[in-house]
C-alpha cells in the first residue's frame, strides 16, 4: 500500500490538530454548565466529526477527499467564528485550530469528484 500524497499530508495534520482541539473545547463547554456556550458546543462536535471524516478520506487518497475538504473548511470557519465569540483560552485555541485547519483544506477543494465519473 502507497503511502498517502504527500500534499495531502499538511492538511491531515491540519485536520488532526482542529479535531483535537474542537474535542477539547466542546468538553470544556459541555462541562461548564454555561447555556449560553451550547451553541459552541455544538458546532465543536460537528466540526470534530468532519475532521475525522476528512482525514479518513485524506488518508484512504479518496477520490472524494476535495468535498470532504470543502464541508471541513465551511465547518471550521463557523466553528472559529463561533468560539470568537467567547474569551475562554479553550475556544482561543480551538478558533486558531480551525482556522489552519479551514486554511490547508482550501487547496483541495477544487480536487472534487465529478458525477458521473467512475469512482
Amino acid at each position: 500500500m502507497s503511502s498517502p500524497n504527500e500534499d495531502l499530508e499538511p492538511c491531515m495534520k491540519a485536520c488532526a490538530e482542529a479535531l483535537l482541539a474542537t474535542r477539547q473545547c466542546a468538553n470544556a463547554c459541555i462541562r461548564s454548565g454555561d447555556r449560553m456556550l451550547e451553541a459552541c458546543a455544538l458546532i465543536n462536535l460537528d466540526c470534530a466529526a468532519i475532521c475525522e471524516a476528512t482525514i479518513s478520506a485524506l488518508s484512504r487518497e479518496s477520490p472524494h477527499h476535495g468535498d470532504f475538504c470543502a464541508l471541513c473548511a465551511h465547518l471550521c470557519r463557523a466553528c472559529a467564528d463561533e468560539c470568537d465569540k467567547h474569551q475562554h483560552a479553550h475556544c482561543k485555541r480551538c478558533a486558531q485550530a480551525c482556522r489552519a485547519c479551514a486554511s490547508a483544506c482550501d487547496p483541495h477543494v477544487g480536487e472534487r469528484h465529478a458525477l458521473g465519473q467512475g469512482a
